[in-house]
């Protein structure tokens, strides 16, 4: 029998704390190596910007590690990419703490911090590293960004240029000196650029992605289509690529074509709303009403709060179906909903707007009454009896209704109109014709928009009590086109509309001109961000207008040394103004710029408010010379200047959204 050699086995109870205190040991050494491995993993799903992927293998990577400084700065990247901008900068304060003395990590913050807006904090932030590191180039890289973001595209190229000097051929600085030049129209310089791009990286598909956003900002279609299509050769799955070349087949006019594009987007991805609203457009332009109809109200239902969409559906619905239409109806419900939802939290101007648009769309409804209201609490019972009165016109009035109209009839009985025995309704007048228009569309984002957020600024003007929104065509090929249809419909101003956009933010931008001549009037910006960003961009346009308008009335009634105006407290009409009284049809809009001219012989008195309505307000007559030239029908102004607004300007979205993607 053979004896076994049990020598090298360990004997007794001292075997198992061996054990144990070698697999302890070991343990650390097996963690490192798990999060060396997940880390390593998700880089290489970041090379490949599978930014979900990455940001899973990063997430392990802290799970196994919690003080890995690298996995958590990159992890901030991750978010960063995917728009999370608040959860990144958690992540790269982290990475910063982690890593004392990272600048890498102290630069990511700043540009989060540019992302979110969060300026003067990002200047702080990136400012450090400058002083640790004068020439650090992606500090100097987020410095112009920084100067995008405040609307300083001049300056940023500044900043641009000092980091080329300091190195020439770097991909991205180039990249952003031609993208910003672009944006400022200055072309020739930014193509220089842009080539020595692509002839450095001649395989690069985002090379020739950004080369085809140039070509796309200077409309040069067929180059821009060119430089997209090599994008997709060499990088097919590229979805920013597909959704310009969409974009571009919209915006050449071959919209079968964008179709197919946008089937193609929306197969890889059924929540690609923009490619959905693409695809509805084009069937618009198509003349195919009922296919642009139904997938429209699908990207409706799949993002309800996509403005863009939901306004281009209601504006089709109007144009092309009856009043009764139930669809017509089901999209005014949603907007009464949340015009009553703002009416409970005392955010009446944002009802107010909510009612009109559902209103637009169902005139029939019985909300007309809840819109009624909060015209009678905010001070305007002549306007609330209006809209009752238009519900017993329509049929819907009901024993309720019936008795606050009489109830406000007797309590209108000493009003101004009553006692002067004029009908406000008869004397009010808008004085100022403008035409509303959007030249080719441009953004990469919503095709048309400038053309959808026209209608959404017209349709805002038709409430406003002192301008008409001239009927017109929106869509103008350019400005001599628009210049033609301004003049020729007798406009007294024309507002061109851009609209540049990314996923977050909107930017508009409504430049006036004289209708009569052409000339400049003035400029007005908005930028927003957030939930209804078009409607409140929109809104500030609008507001910005109207309040740059000189006031104008006319002499309504005139009894002996008494006159009635037009124009009353809804117009800012104050007791003790004193106002010029024009002779009728003798003033004139300036030439350029804003404004009201007449000859000295044309004043022919000045009204004195005493009294003032809802709608109307009466004042003393005092004549201008020995004669008494005053009669109904002329023009009543404030005549003091207003200063023109001052020069501004706003961020560009798009172009921000570009840089924040270079890498």
């Amino acid at each position: 029998m053979t004896k076994k050699n049990t020598a090298s086995l360990p004997r007794g109870p001292t075997f198992l704390p061996v054990f144990f205190l070698f697999v302890w040991a070991l343990a650390p050494l097996q963690a490192q190596s798990n999060a060396a491995s997940l880390y390593n993993q998700g880089r290489a799903r970041m090379l490949a910007e599978e930014w979900y992927g990455a940001a899973e293998s990063f997430l392990e990577t802290l799970r196994v590690n919690a003080s890995h400084a690298q996995a958590t700065g990159a992890l901030a990247e991750c978010y960063y990419e995917l728009g999370e901008f608040d959860q990144a900068l958690d992540y790269a304060r982290k990475a910063r703490n982690l890593s004392r003395g990272s600048l890498e990590y102290a630069n990511l913050e700043g540009r989060i911090l540019i992302a979110l807006g969060q300026l003067d904090n990002a200047s702080r932030v990136i400012g450090e590293v400058l002083r640790a590191e004068p020439y650090n180039k992606d500090a100097l890289f987020a410095m112009g960004e920084m100067e995008i973001a405040r609307g300083r595209s001049s300056e940023a190229v500044i900043r641009y240029r000092a980091a080329l000097r300091r190195y020439p051929d770097d991909k991205r600085v180039l990249l952003s000196l031609a993208l910003v030049l672009g944006s400022l129209g200055q072309y020739a310089e930014a193509r220089g650029y842009m080539n020595r791009v692509l002839a450095q990286h001649p395989e690069d598909y985002r090379a020739f992605y950004y080369a085809a956003c140039l070509d796309a900002k200077q409309d040069s279609l067929a180059p821009a289509i060119h430089n997209a299509e090599r994008a997709l050769v060499y990088r097919p799955a590229f979805i920013p690529a597909k959704m310009l070349l969409a974009n571009l087949r919209y915006r050449a006019a071959q919209y079968e074509e964008a179709v197919r594009l946008a089937d193609e987007l929306i197969a890889a991805s059924r929540n690609n709303i923009n490619a959905w609203y693409l695809k509805g457009m084009a069937y618009t332009r198509l003349g195919r009403s009922r296919d642009a109809i139904n997938t429209l109200s699908g990207a409706v239902a799949a993002a309800p709060d996509d403005e863009f969409v939901r306004s281009a559906l209601e504006d089709l619905l109007i144009t092309t179906t009856k009043s009764e239409d139930d669809a017509r109806k089901r999209l005014a419900a949603w907007h009464f909903t949340r015009a009553k939802n703002f009416s409970a939290r005392n955010l009446s101007d944002q009802a107010l707007f909510e009612y009109r648009r559902g209103l637009r769309l169902n005139p029939y409804a019985r909300e007309r009454r809840d819109y009624a209201e909060i015209l009678r609490l905010r001070g305007f019972p002549a306007r609330f009896m209006e809209e009752l009165r238009f519900m017993q016109d329509l049929g819907l009035g009901d024993e309720g209704i019936d008795d606050v109209v009489e109830i406000y009839t007797n309590r209108l009985s000493s009003a101004l109109y009553r006692r002067w025995n004029v009908d406000p309704l008869m004397v009010l007048k808008r004085h100022w014709k403008v035409a509303v228009y959007a030249l080719p569309p441009k953004s990469q984002i919503h095709a048309d928009a400038s053309y959808v957020a026209s209608n959404f600024v017209k349709d805002i003007l038709s409430h406003d009590r002192n301008i008409a929104p001239v009927e017109t065509e929106l869509r103008q090929s350019s400005f001599s086109g628009a210049f033609r249809s301004a003049r020729e419909n007798g406009a007294d101003y024309f507002l061109l509309l851009t609209v540049t956009e990314n996923d977050r933010d909107i930017s508009l931008k409504g430049e006036l001109f004289v209708g009569r001549t052409g000339s400049s009037a003035a400029v007005f910006y908005a930028y927003r961000t957030g939930p209804d960003r078009l409607r409140n961009a929109s809104r500030a346009v609008v507001d910005e207008l109207s309040a740059s308008l000189p006031f104008r009335g006319t002499l309504a009634v005139r009894q002996a040394g008494n006159g009635l105006v037009n124009k009353g407290r809804s117009d800012g009409v104050k007791t003790g103004e004193v106002y010029d009284i024009v002779k009728k049809g003798r003033l004139s809009v300036k030439n350029e710029g804003i404004g009201l001219v007449f000859a000295a012989d044309d004043l022919s008195g000045a009204l004195a408010i005493n009294e003032v309505d809802e709608e109307v307000a009466l004042g003393a007559l005092t004549r201008n010379g020995f004669f008494d030239r005053i009669e109904a029908g002329d023009e009543i102004i404030l005549h003091d200047e207003k200063a023109p607004p001052p020069a501004s300007t706003a961020a560009d979205p798009e172009l921000r959204s570009l840089l924040r993607a270079l890498r």
